[in-house]
């Protein structure tokens, strides 16, 4: 029997704006609004507002919160100050990625952890299976939430016409409490775009007052409505992984490029600690296939599962495509042979239904703002 589709408190709103609506981990979403290279675009150059309330808060807290998470994630997250936020990972005892996570310390106890929508159910699972013997409670506080990210280069200049908090003073990866347009909000200076910009925790009762507080704010300087899929190409410009491409529970942060998430300094044993031990020993002395960008030389547009090929060998796979807006060319993320991975390798192509199309390997990220 299917389940009909979880609506965000800003659903009505959505549809009122002629958004193309589409079903992602379970929720109804605005896929877009009119012309994803526009909202693309705007977000690159004005800004975009997004409604990004199917993402999983879970809250942690207790005398022993920081103890708990510190074994439950392959971070650090007793050096997490007060107010500031870490990017980080939770793995299977193999290694294996469960999910990406950020997680914003709310206060002395208080830790918030969000998952991605499509996992949000499985790390909620773990971290309560994971929470047995500590002084913590895991809490569920997805309903409790709904999150609106303002992104692009004059989001500060929005979002400063409708809060008291101190955005000047707001480092990346740092959240604090203040109020937007006269209402509670949690603010943090995170984002998915590669863009500078916010995110919003509210009050799902809040979200819509606040969206069109934002709307009116931004009208003068090209703020738009911004759908997922214009997130999608945002962040694959800016090198960002996606769970369920460039991340999965066959790769561990090692396979992925990313061991620096992995902290084996931290006191104690965390959970994968031995089988990442292994994956950073191998990773070492034999070097996995790597992430690398891949910038088409053609028009044809490579997508997720496309095989990688040099000398008509499968050297790699795509694990994420699109044409991209800023570089006006196709694009694509892939793991290839650590061989083959050198920026400027010659002779990479991408088996576009049985056609080779030339490639140019490429390191990430493919776009970095200008700070």
């Amino acid at each position: 029997m299917s389940t009909a589709p979880r609506l965000t408190a800003l659903d009505a709103l959505h549809r009122s704006l002629g958004a193309t609506m589409t079903d992602f981990a379970g929720w109804d979403m605005p896929l877009r609004y009119g012309s994803e290279r526009d909202e693309h675009n705007a977000v690159r150059t004005k800004a975009g507002l997004f409604d990004l309330s199917h993402m999983g808060e879970i809250t942690v807290t207790g005398p022993q919160a920081v103890d708990l998470l510190d074994f439950a994630l392959v971070g650090n997250i007793s050096t997490v100050g007060n107010g500031r936020a870490r990017y980080t990972m939770i793995c299977q005892e193999d290694g294996g990625i469960l999910d990406d996570l950020i997680v914003y310390r709310l206060g002395e106890t208080e830790y918030m952890v969000v998952a991605n929508a499509s996992n949000a159910q499985i790390v909620l699972d773990a971290l309560v299976a994971r929470s047995e013997g500590f002084d913590a409670e895991v809490r569920d506080d997805r309903e409790a939430y709904a999150l609106i990210a303002v992104q692009g280069p004059e989001s500060p200049g929005i979002l400063k016409s409708l809060t008291d908090a101190d955005l000047d003073g707001l480092k990346y990866y740092a959240g604090l409490p203040g109020t937007v347009a006269g209402l509670p909000a949690l603010i943090a200076r995170t984002g998915y775009t590669g863009e500078d910009g916010f995110e919003l925790f509210l009050k799902p009762e809040h979200a819509e007052a606040v969206w069109k507080a934002l709307t009116e704010a931004g009208e003068g300087v090209g703020l738009i409505p911004c759908g997922l899929s214009c997130r999608d190409t945002l962040r694959l410009e800016a090198g960002m992984p996606l769970y369920g491409h460039e991340l999965t529970t066959s790769l561990t942060p090692f396979d992925a490029g990313l061991g620096r998430v992995v902290k084996f300094e931290k006191p104690g044993d965390f959970v994968g600690r031995k089988a990442l031990e292994a994956a950073a020993e191998r990773a070492e002395s034999a070097p996995p296939r790597k992430l690398v960008g891949l910038i088409a030389e053609g028009r044809r547009v490579p997508r997720a599962g496309f095989s990688v090929v040099k000398d008509g060998e499968v050297i790699g796979e795509v694990t994420s495509g699109a044409p991209s807006p800023t570089l006006g060319k196709p694009i694509a993320i892939a793991y290839v042979d650590a061989a083959h991975a050198e920026p400027g390798t010659q002779g990479v192509g991408v088996d576009i239904r049985g056609a080779h199309e030339p490639y140019e390997v490429v390191a990430l990220p493919f776009y970095k703002r200008q700070k």
